[in-house]
């Protein structure tokens, strides 16, 4: 109804900009971070932050997979495309992302003759492994809590088809140890979060009470349109100003306080949570998720026996702190300069959800 009321009547909206200003002036700056790449670059797209209060600051954080995805693991992966009997299945986003010599990616490895497909789905990645009976297909397996249920569908499925040339590179990853690292960081500064609309449509509402339970800070678990942006930070706004932290649902039409029980089920049956590193903020404990073992023949880090290299930090590279909200896109000396998004020096650059990307198409 919320969404219904401000979407069909946007002359309201100067209304609402005003309450923003209000809640804003009885707090002082506040920094809100949305922590989903659809948000990122549904901001930018729609020039919110333009329209903003000069003292309200929106941030961009952990919210993109490919972003969050490590230099090193990208690196594994260009090494297994070298093999000739592999093809690797990815979505299109992850084939042009640099590993950590800028300029190698799985595109230019493509070019090069290697075996590369991009696919829009898990089971497009299936399918492949069934037209191809002669190679081992490895499905790149990245995304949150969204992608997570049809990744591990498409492993079942693989399991009742018998396909033993099929395997998933498990890269997903769980949205709230990041964000508890985070927030325990000694550099953070936020005041509120936009919670992830897609993520929570998976796991619920209810997920995202940690925020205000265990480190009064606001929460918000906003949709995708402008005016469902718009009214979340409004509640943002208003819960800091009355020094009220809660969590709000503002996507009700899509998003249910226990979340998709089906969609939890399929992952529980087929994936556990796993320590995992993450592009700025490290090694956490329990944010990824593993194949389990009763599936292991179509895990392809035991089947070809995968090891990261060592990581190695990109030169002048600043998608850590992007991704951190420590930094804004603009505040990195390589943004426009050297990085663009036909000349990607990180991720950040690369993805449709990346928030250089977006602050360089946009803003």
């Amino acid at each position: 109804m919320l969404y219904e009321n401000w979407f069909k009547n946007p002359g309201d909206v100067p209304l609402l900009l005003e309450k923003i200003a209000g809640y804003s002036q009885k707090t002082g700056p506040i920094r809100l971070m949305e922590v989903c790449g659809t948000h990122t670059m549904s901001i930018a797209r729609s020039g919110i932050k333009s329209i903003l209060p000069e003292n309200v600051q929106l941030l961009s954080g952990p919210g993109c997979p490919v972003c969050v995805t490590p230099a090193n693991i990208i690196d594994m992966i260009l090494s297994l495309s070298k093999r000739k009997e592999i093809l690797i299945a990815s979505y299109g986003d992850l084939l042009r992302v640099p590993g950590s010599i800028q300029g190698e990616s799985l595109l230019k490895r493509r070019a090069g003759g290697a075996n590369v497909e991009s696919v829009y789905s898990p089971m497009d990645a299936l399918q492949l492994a069934e037209d191809h009976p002669e190679k081992e297909v490895v499905f790149l397996g990245v995304g949150f809590e969204t992608t997570a249920p049809g990744t591990a569908a498409c492993i079942l499925e693989a399991a009742a088809r018998r396909l033993t040339n099929f395997s998933v590179l498990c890269l997903l990853k769980q949205t709230e140890p990041a964000l508890r690292s985070l927030i325990e960081a000694p550099d953070f500064a936020v005041d509120g979060f936009l919670c992830p609309g897609h993520v929570a449509t998976i796991i619920g509402a209810d997920r995202f009470s940690f925020l205000p339970d265990d480190y009064r800070l606001p929460g918000v678990v906003a949709g995708f349109e402008a005016a469902d942006l718009l009214y979340s930070i409004l509640e943002l706004t208003r819960m800091l100003a009355e020094n009220h932290p809660a969590l709000k649902n503002e996507y009700t039409r899509l998003v249910r306080p226990e979340g998709n029980p089906a969609a939890l089920a399929l992952m529980d049956k087929v994936l556990c949570p796993a320590p995992s590193d993450w592009r700025g903020l490290g090694h956490i404990e329990d944010s990824g998720y593993a194949i389990r073992e009763a599936y292991a023949p179509w895990d392809a880090m035991k089947k070809f026996s995968l090891d990261p290299p060592e990581a190695t930090r990109i030169p002048g590279c600043q998608c850590a702190q992007v991704i951190r909200g420590v930094i804004r896109p603009a505040d990195c000396p390589l943004f426009r300069n050297v990085c663009s998004p036909s000349n990607p020096v990180g991720p950040c650059m690369v993805s449709g959800e990346g928030a250089c990307a977006a602050a360089y198409q946009y803003e």
